[in-house]
């Protein structure tokens, strides 16, 4: 069995080498290193883009009580990562502690909601560095439907023959409606058809000719499609006068649809016609122009409705109904208008500009009415002031660029059936530049590259400096004649030697790094408009190095096996350790936690004599016939039958027999096997992905069908890079079966991810789907709480500690986690807070440990050190308060503290605790100080 390691430090620097056939190449060209061979990493800057904006939400008032709350999404791409903020028509919302407003990321949560406050109009607001952006706008409304106000109607009296129509009369509501009547007793419904129709606009009732068996009582319903509740109206008797029955007349039209009907592009349109007459009038359709309706046309005379779908420019025009019976014929008309809300079809791009440059932006798109057009600035209208900024038809023009002009602009089209938004970043250069890396990790005898990108107009001169020393040039090598040392081994070239290097680019290459080279590195960028300058630190760790390999092992079946893989590393850097077996990267927890091999020749002793060999019978599932095969070598295992025909992962019946000189032995069992297979040949679709943390990514797509070509999806494969890595050593993880989502862990903070999917079965991989990109968040903070103290007060303990304040690189910090346990093996219990304090109830029978961290959205930071606060007996008498403090933060390592007029001595050796009980101070081990309260004040 043969495994191998590989071991990461994901802070470290790694070794390039050259290879060996490259040597010769390098020394003849006068050692000139062409750096552009070195992989990068580089922080890029980025704008706020939306890859999430908020959609309208209509909120049914009847579930107020049950879950009274609601989420607008809002997500943005930038670096650094954007902050968000709210309006709500117009006015900016502050989601304070409190209130019932709270941001998640960029989403929006409101809770308690107030359908008199919380209605209207949202926006979200996405800010870096580079500017504002505004989102689409997204309304709240409630959806509602009272019950009927009045609670009793009239009878309605009519000829036998007669027309009539029976009103519904809806009672307050927001939210569209749906309407039926119950004939008498509910279930019975009033069935539509060419005599009886039931209008979805009014509601209304008409029945075309009334007969004898129409008599009865007729109740309204009303439901709601948004809240789904459904009310009834007082029923409405109808009754046959005596007075005779109606003759025959001309149909009138009773239903008709207004003179203009304005209709959206794609959607839907529904026309209602319907006349009451004797005999029961016909309900016919056509186009006044004579054009004949497409087949998308759906025309039910008998409910009196003409439908037309995906409504476009041609559907447009005027639509005749038709109402004819014996005694004559009606019409009503109408114009169908077409119109369409913005659509963008220019779109500004971001765009960098020098001082003084002039900037025009031309913004286009259709739509009917046309689209009027509007910019915005950072979030916020922009009203030109100055006679260099002009806006009109679309276009924005700023002449005499200043450096106030940069920012976030946003076009915006719109007519009265909508609004549409195109975002681009307008940057004013002077002399800005992008800052160094914070912290930069090399080992010891690597080489590292510090990027310094200033960008000055015009081109100036850079400098560095090392602490507060300039570098001289006297201490750097230009590249054009560097001395390399090569030490030559396993075929490869080792570069190193090499002190310090300022790159024409500006750039600083440290080789052959020592510790002596640990230091605040600042770059100096000047130009006759000034200087400015950015320090970044340089730490130089220990290399990484596999001391203990895994070796060849000879082990029985059955056998655990336990491979060595031992390391030296720098004791800052955490180590992360992944294994292969057979090339192959292992997924600890699949497979069952195990491998297994099985099959093999008959042994040489149950062969009972010469000339022995093996019969292969098999036959295509559902096939009544075998084809047979013999394989004459005693030492085979395998046979393949090839045939062109045999479609991918057909199924086989097969059965292995035997024989020798002596004849045909029995055949084994029969067993169904599968033609080989193809790979999945379509790429999933839809893929999503999600920063979840600083270190796990979501994410998500839709699966492949499973078609007749029998190319079978048994997982899918998800393969993911960072910006500053290669596609071809992307990290790879498996999905089994089905599954549409998965949640990447042990992803770097702060970092750009690539991430494809691709679909696998035993042939193979299919082709991947669309890359995505994802950011993940900040790194969770890395200081721990500190300064972590405890009082007694009757049955309570109360915790307090110091803030913890993120790096500038770290998220910040949104609350904090208390896990505390009784014991060392029992499971942790967790308090979050969003506060430096908690209280707990005091211990009686056993101890508490105790640990905090803080968390953000980068995920949790690291702990505190271990707290252990003993049991008290007799807690529940009282006791007076006794403050407990880490011995490591007290004023003096050998303090003495008064604690009831006895003296204690606290040090780190000789630690001690004291519970003050009724004036009785009892001594213990224990590695915290316990000093009365009043010590203090």
């Amino acid at each position: 069995m043969m495994a191998a390691a590989r071991l990461d430090t994901s802070s470290t620097a790694e070794n390039y080498f050259l290879p060996f056939n490259h040597w010769q190449r390098f020394y003849s060209d006068r050692m000139n290193i062409d750096l552009s061979v070195i992989p990068l990493e580089s922080s890029v800057l980025q704008s706020p883009v939306f890859t999430k904006q908020p959609g309208s939400i209509v909120y049914p008032v009847e579930t107020l009580e049950k879950n009274r709350e609601v989420v607008f999404s809002c997500e943005a791409q930038g670096s650094p990562p954007p902050i968000y903020r709210w309006k709500l028509n117009g006015t900016e919302i502050s989601p304070k502690s409190g209130s019932h407003y709270s941001l998640s990321g960029g989403n929006l949560r409101i809770s308690h909601l107030n359908k008199d406050q919380d209605a209207g109009t949202y926006q979200c607001l996405a800010s870096n560095s580079f500017g504002t952006i505004v989102s689409r706008e997204a309304s709240l409304t409630f959806a509602y439907l009272e019950n009927f106000r009045t609670h009793r109607r009239s009878s309605v009296s009519v000829r036998e023959g007669q027309g009539v129509v029976l009103l519904c009369g809806s009672p307050p509501h927001s939210g569209d409606l749906i309407f039926s009547w119950i004939f008498n007793e509910y279930p019975t419904f009033v069935k539509q058809d060419t005599r009886r129709f039931i209008s979805q606009e009014t509601g209304n009732l008409y029945i075309a000719k009334v007969e004898p068996s129409d008599v009865g009582n007729y109740t309204c319903v009303v439901t709601n499609t948004v809240t789904k509740t459904r009310v009834q109206g007082p029923p409405t008797p109808l009754v046959l006068r005596s007075d005779g029955v109606m003759g025959e007349y001309e149909p009138k039209i009773e239903v008709q649809f207004p003179e203009v009907v304005h209709v959206a592009k794609g959607s839907t349109v529904k026309l209602e016609c319907f006349a009451l007459g004797n005999p029961v009038p016909s309900i016919s359709w056509r186009r006044v122009d004579g054009v004949p309706f497409p087949r998308k046309v759906d025309m039910r005379k008998a409910s009196g409705v003409l439908e037309i779908p995906y409504f476009q420019q041609e559907d447009a025009g005027t639509y005749e109904c038709v109402a004819e019976n014996s005694r004559g014929m009606n019409t009503v008309k109408g114009k169908l208008s077409f119109y369409a809300p913005p659509h963008l079809i220019e779109k500004p791009q971001d765009v960098q500009k020098l001082i003084d440059d002039s900037l025009v932006w031309e913004c286009k798109a259709t739509g009917k009415p046309k689209p009027s057009f509007r910019w915005m600035k950072n979030g916020e209208n922009l009203e030109p002031a100055e006679e260099r900024i002009q806006v009109g038809n679309g276009a924005l023009s700023i002449s005499r660029l200043t450096l106030l002009d940069t920012g976030m602009y946003q076009c915006v089209a719109g007519n009265k059936h909508g609004e549409v938004y195109s975002n681009a970043e307008l940057r004013v250069i002077d002399f800005s530049h992008n800052q160094l890396r914070s912290q930069t990790l090399v080992k010891v005898g690597g080489d590292v590259l510090i990027e310094c990108k200033p960008k000055m107009s015009p081109w100036g001169v850079i400098s560095w400096r090392k602490g507060s020393e300039p570098l001289q040039e006297s201490n750097s090598c230009r590249y054009t004649e560097v001395s390399l040392l090569l030490s030559m081994f396993d075929g490869n070239v080792d570069i190193a030697g090499l002190w310090v290097s300022i790159l024409e680019n500006g750039n600083l290459r440290i080789w052959n790094a020592t510790k002596s080279d640990a230091s605040l590195y600042t770059c100096v960028a000047r130009n006759q408009f000034g200087v400015a300058s950015s320090t970044g630190s340089v730490m130089v760790k220990e290399p990484t190095i596999i001391t203990t390999l895994p070796s060849t092992l000879d082990v029985t079946v059955g056998e655990s096996v336990v491979l060595p893989c031992q390391v030296s590393h720098d004791p800052s850097l955490e180590l992360k350790f992944t294994w292969f077996f057979n090339e192959q990267l292992i997924h600890f927890g699949s497979h069952g936690g195990f491998f297994e091999k099985v099959g093999g020749p008959v042994p040489e002793e149950l062969q009972n004599g010469p000339g022995f060999g093996y019969v292969v019978a098999f036959r295509p599932h559902g096939a009544t016939g075998w084809m047979q095969a013999a394989v004459p070598s005693a030492e085979a295992s395998r046979y393949v039958f090839k045939n062109e025909s045999i479609q991918p992962f057909s199924p086989f019946h097969v059965k292995v027999g035997v024989y020798n000189n002596e004849g045909e032995g029995p055949f084994g069992p029969v067993t169904t096997i599968y033609s080989a297979e193809e790979e999945p040949g379509r790429a999933p679709t839809r893929v999503r992905a999600k920063s979840l943390s600083a270190s796990e990514i979501d994410v998500s797509w839709k699966a492949l069908p499973w078609n007749a070509s029998k190319k079978r999806v048994l997982g899918y494969e998800l393969r993911y890079w960072s910006r500053s890595e290669r596609e071809d050593t992307a990290s790879v993880q498996r999905t089994v079966g089905n599954q549409t989502s998965t949640i990447i862990h042990g992803v770097k903070g702060s970092t750009t991810y690539y991430i494809s999917v691709r679909a696998y079965n035993t042939a193979g991989t299919g082709p991947p789907s669309s890359t995505v990109n994802v950011t993940t968040k900040k790194p969770p903070p890395s200081q721990p709480p500190v300064k972590v103290m405890w009082n007694t007060s009757n049955s309570k303990i109360i915790l307090n500690w110091e803030q913890v304040k993120a790096l500038e690189n770290e998220s910040e910090v949104t609350g904090y986690k208390v896990l505390y346990k009784k014991n060392r093996h029992s499971r942790p219990n967790v308090m979050e807070t969003n506060t430096t304090s908690v209280e707990l109830a005091l211990p009686t029978d056993e101890d508490y440990i105790i640990q905090i961290k803080p968390f953000g959205e980068g995920g949790e930071g690291s702990s505190s050190r271990q707290i252990t606060i003993p049991r008290v007996p007799g807690s529940g008498r009282g006791g007076a308060g006794i403050l407990c403090v880490n011995a490591e933060v007290t004023e003096s390592p050998d303090a003495m503290w008064d604690c009831c007029g006895t003296e204690v001595q606290c040090n780190l050796t000789n630690k001690c605790f004291h519970l003050i009980e009724d004036s009785v101070p009892v001594k213990k081990d224990f590695p915290f100080a316990a000093l009365d309260v009043t010590s203090f004040t």
